[in-house]
């Protein structure tokens, strides 16, 4: 099992990865290396595949070539190891319009095996500002109340790895602000957070680092 091995030994590494879609490649020759407390920034033009990168990175898809690597494991070896040592939130905020905005915060988190107090819950959404909304459907919240209930997840996870696609997407500059302390924390207790983001985070890292997918070549696949 993954989780055999001591938090220190916490590092997520990818070698090679390469991605099409159709008939195009979307990237290949991706590689990094993060040990705990590390950052990865991925960028690139819009097309470049970021989304499929993280896709690949947290086992929803299958590379084309290359592999990741958790603990000096490869993930694909016990993907159920996997999910339980990462979060992702994708871009979508992928709530339950039938369930209040309390409901599914409890639900996301009873679905991932990590069961919190009501105490904690209202926390959590009370960091993201949107406590005042706890009981209403979600189907009544506004895109960026949405976005905040799905980011209370990360105030409530114990899980070492958080990979994020656009997660300030819609946000105000006080939910920005909150958002980067929670992932300052993260990582300055030794957490690996990746993410694709077009707002500038301003997000103290102790280890920065940039996959930029504009940097790889893009090519007809035959």
């Amino acid at each position: 099992m993954l989780t055999d091995l001591s938090p220190s030994d916490n590092h997520l590494r990818a070698t090679g990865l390469a991605c099409r879609r159709g008939e195009r490649r979307l990237f290949k020759g991706v590689a990094f290396d993060a040990p705990a407390g590390t950052l990865v920034r991925v960028t690139g033009r819009n097309g470049s595949g970021k989304t499929s990168l993280l896709r690949i990175l947290v086992g929803l898809s299958t590379p084309d070539a290359g592999a990741v690597f958790w603990q000096g494991r490869p993930v694909l070896a016990d993907r159920l190891a996997w999910s339980s040592q990462v979060l992702y939130l994708g871009h979508a905020s992928a709530l339950k319009d039938d369930l209040d905005a309390a409901e599914n915060l409890e639900f996301a988190c009873r679905l991932a095996a990590e069961p919190i107090r009501a105490e904690a819950l209202a926390l959590a959404l009370a960091r993201l500002g949107v406590a005042h909304r706890a009981g209403v459907p979600a189907r009544f919240l506004s895109q960026g109340q949405r976005r905040r209930v799905a980011l209370a997840r990360l105030a409530l996870t114990s899980r070492p790895v958080w990979v994020l696609d656009e997660p300030v997407v819609g946000l105000d500059m006080a939910a920005m602000a909150e958002v980067e302390q929670i992932i300052g924390a993260h990582l300055a207790h030794g957490g690996i957070v990746v993410l694709t983001t077009h707002q500038a985070l301003d997000v103290a890292a102790p280890r920065p680092m940039v996959v930029d997918l504009d940097a790889v070549s893009l090519e007809a696949v035959a």
